[in-house]
């Protein structure tokens, strides 16, 4: 008997490996091992007495595993303001890219999807307006070096009593316009970006990220006005909520918002402003939120708003997903040092995919949320092993 309850523990040992870390523990106490520890077996050592309800999984396990878990406050459904959302750029982290000149592209540096660094090119367009911008840069320069020149003949023909100080003033003038000339038409190759042979203008990104659109082939004749490429930066980013008037008046600037992905993990965010205006289309406002990490520009997401004025209540509140039935009581998976361990709860309403939770669990507390069902699958495995 000794030898087959051996082998079945090392059967046990095998499959516990092969599940990527998962470990049972059940309150039921295995009683012909312990009559065996207690008659002084010393082949075999007891096993470690674990909490009851527990699954034990290493940090890659639940990772592997595909579980997301969430940081719970309290908060009643009241509290929350569930809305559609949608991930734009921002202002500052999206770039319309176009050429300062008409003509023909020559080159193109980037395609589609490739890594921009502000200033840098990205196409060169040919274009005779470009060789009239240097052109007159040139001009304006060669004529302010003349109108300096003749002001300092006048100046020595004014000191040697020679000419008259009409004359001085008038050289001085015509200095002072030829070199205002020569700024305004530099200052303007400057902003066209004219090519060093003055042929071109270089078509450049003001800031760093990925080209995400491009309209504009090799050889393609283009106006000052055509957009040529779109760069975004996908770490400046906000969220656009749209929230219901009577919602957005509870609404205000530093308010918690929770963003939930489509692959189940939720991220921080805060209210940076509401409009004041509802949108003809939807009679809607539109909370703006920022958020800090990086995350898909046009993605779909759900937002929970937690106003910090009115609303409030005591009660915790959980995705669905995180409320399981095990043996005939609610509970969720709480998130320990080793694993997971179910917590019994007491439930109240349901709303919008979320459930309150009345008893049994405790603010600040990280509980399973995605595949919470797969805890709650092994459980249900260790008791029939058991049997």
């Amino acid at each position: 008997m000794k030898d087959k309850r051996l082998l079945g523990g090392g059967a046990a040992v095998a499959l516990v490996a092969a599940l990527g870390g998962f470990g049972v523990a059940r309150c039921t106490a295995d009683k012909p091992a312990a009559s065996e520890a207690a008659a002084g077996n010393t082949a075999a050592p007891a096993p470690e007495e674990k909490a009851p309800d527990t699954v034990a999984m290493t940090a890659q396990a639940i990772e592997q595993a595909g579980i997301a878990t969430e940081t719970i406050n309290p908060g009643g459904l009241g509290a929350e303001i569930v809305a559609q959302a949608t991930v734009s750029a921002s202002p500052q982290g999206e770039a319309i890219v176009n050429a300062r000149a008409a003509g023909a592209v020559t080159r193109l540096m980037k395609r589609l999807g490739d890594p921009v660094r502000a200033g840098e090119t990205l196409a060169i367009v040919e274009s005779r307006d470009a060789a009239q911008i240097a052109a007159d840069r040139s001009a304006a320069a060669a004529k302010s070096t003349l109108a300096q020149k003749a002001l300092a003949r006048e100046s020595y023909l004014y000191r040697q009593k020679v000419s008259a100080r009409v004359e001085l003033e008038q050289a001085q003038a015509e200095a002072a316009s030829a070199a205002a000339e020569a700024r305004r038409a530099s200052v303007a190759a400057g902003a066209a970006r004219i090519t060093s042979d003055g042929r071109g203008v270089l078509v450049s990104s003001p800031i760093s990220g990925r080209v995400t659109s491009e309209n504009v082939s090799l050889g393609a004749f283009v106006q000052p006005e055509t957009e040529l490429m779109r760069v975004a930066d996908a770490s400046k980013i906000q969220v656009e909520a749209a929230v219901g008037p009577t919602d957005a008046q509870r609404l205000s600037p530093g308010d918690r918002a929770i963003i939930e992905l489509p692959d189940g993990r939720t991220v921080e965010a805060r209210v940076r402003a509401v409009t004041p205006g509802l949108a003809n289309d939807t009679r809607s406002a539109t909370a703006v939120l920022d958020v800090t990490g990086t995350l898909q520009p046009g993605l779909a997401v759900r937002v929970r708003l937690l106003p910090a004025r009115g609303g409030t209540s005591n009660a915790i509140v959980v995705p669905e997903d995180a409320v399981q039935t095990l043996e005939g009581r609610d509970v969720v998976f709480v998130r320990t040092a080793k694993g997971f361990r179910a917590q019994n709860i007491t439930i109240g309403q349901r709303s919008n995919g979320r459930v309150e939770i009345l008893k049994g669990l405790a603010g600040g507390s990280q509980v399973a949320t995605k595949n919470a069902f797969l805890l709650k699958a092994e459980l249900g495995k260790g008791a029939g092993e058991e049997e």
